[in-house]
């Protein structure tokens, strides 16, 4: 696979779920192109990649997660 992402979500504090995470496929993404739920962690470090489709999913810049 390579290092460069298919695609790059940037997303908000208020876009993320529970601890931090978000799921791919992501609800923007055509019916054709999708592959099974994944929940992917973006509190950790910032960032996270889809394990089937490469797509990165990122805070924005100047961003903060609350109670982390």
């Amino acid at each position: 696979m390579s290092s460069e992402p298919k695609a790059v979500v940037e997303l908000t504090a208020n876009d993320l779920q529970g601890h931090g995470s978000t799921y791919c496929p992501n609800p923007k993404m055509t019916l054709w192109n999708q592959h099974p739920r994944v929940f992917i962690d973006v509190a950790t470090t910032g960032e996270g990649r889809c394990p089937y489709c490469g797509t990165v999913y990122r805070l924005k810049a100047g961003e903060h997660l609350h109670g982390h």
